[in-house]
């Protein structure tokens, strides 16, 4: 267990800390965990959120700890990959869209931020921040065609020499390049992210109505 020193000193902490002591298996680790996070020991409360998880591997409140403990290490990858299955089936957790939206966005996957910010915004409509996130998620991916928020480079099927012809050699160029011109490509995946959100805010009424 990592040691505190009078800096990163929580009375709510030490508290967790003891109820955690005496009995290790219990779910309060994920306060422990969170904790230890608001005292600024991100790493230690990622290794007390997995100790959790290994008795606890469904408890959405523990994932979340972890998730958070994560984003404040910057381990957007591992964010996402412990959020998708809290997402998908716990669609109404605030926090854990709100997670997964902004590692989307830090990993440059704006289709995936857009469809957490969706969520987010459909069960807090009044969230001014979250609504003009996706408005600007929805304007740039329309207006670009792509599926990127950054102007990031985009391999293509032009070969980089003629031998690696038909050999799967690939070339650089700016995603502005690869589909200005290409409106009809732009609108068709355009359609192809709303019918996506059709299907997970389907999904969302169902849970909403069998809880």
């Amino acid at each position: 267990m990592p040691r505190l020193t009078p800096a990163n000193f929580s009375p709510a902490l030490y508290e967790y800390l003891r109820k955690y002591q005496e009995d290790p298996t219990s779910r309060i680790f994920a306060p422990l965990a969170e904790a230890y996070r608001k005292s600024g020991l991100a790493k230690e409360a990622v290794e007390i959120a997995r100790e959790g998880l290994r008795i606890h591997p469904s408890f959405v409140g523990g994932r979340v700890a972890l998730a958070r403990a994560l984003f404040d290490l910057r381990q957007y990858e591992d964010v996402m990959a412990e959020l998708r299955s809290v997402v998908r089936d716990v669609p109404d957790n605030l926090v854990a869209q709100r997670l997964f939206g902004d590692s989307a966005l830090m990993m440059g996957r704006p289709e995936e931020a857009l469809t957490a910010f969706k969520m987010l915004l459909y069960f807090a409509p009044a969230d001014a921040e979250v609504g003009q996130l996706v408005q600007e998620l929805e304007n740039r991916m329309y207006e670009e065609g792509d599926t990127r928020l950054r102007k990031d480079i985009l391999p293509t099927r032009r070969p980089l020499d003629p031998e690696l012809s038909g050999a799967g050699g690939f070339q650089t160029r700016e995603v502005s390049e690869a589909f200005s011109g290409d409106r009809v490509l732009a609108r068709k995946r355009w359609r192809s992210q709303i019918e996506l959100l059709q299907g997970m805010l389907q999904r969302v009424e169902r849970y909403r109505h069998q809880h």
